[in-house]
């Protein structure tokens, strides 16, 4: 498992490393029932408080991503797919944001941004609902 902690990053560490260990579930190179690092090895090999692993571990098991067994350690929990679909429209709401700001400071209409969004989405024929 690999975890890239940025010192330059507004994030905080704990968040860097959810973010991280998330997207590797999601994107399925952690899989159910892997085992994470202890908090303690993790800790060690980021170089970071083992109240930090704790906290980031502590938020993946509220959001449903892992589980933790006392003596035993934390593991990928099996996925929920609305779970992570949810996750990922989380995540479009976010970046939409950011892209509705940047459009309105830019001047580009309401429709210019559907159109620029068909074009790049695929347009109708990628119509999922």
């Amino acid at each position: 498992m690999d975890i890239i902690i940025s010192n330059q990053s507004d994030a905080p560490i704990y968040e860097q490393i959810v973010s991280q260990i998330k997207a590797q579930i999601m994107s399925r190179q952690l899989k159910e029932g892997d085992a994470l690092p202890s908090m303690r090895a993790l800790a060690q090999a980021l170089r970071i408080s083992v109240i930090t692993t704790k906290r980031a571990y502590e938020e993946l098991e509220r959001e449903g991503f892992i589980e933790s067994f006392t003596g035993k350690g934390s593991f990928v929990r099996r996925q929920n797919r609305e779970l992570v679909r949810e996750e990922y429209l989380r995540q479009a709401e976010g970046l939409i944001t950011t892209l509705c700001e940047k459009a309105r400071s830019g001047g580009i209409t309401l429709a210019e941004l559907h159109e620029l969004l068909d074009m790049i989405y695929g347009g109708e024929e990628n119509d999922r609902f």
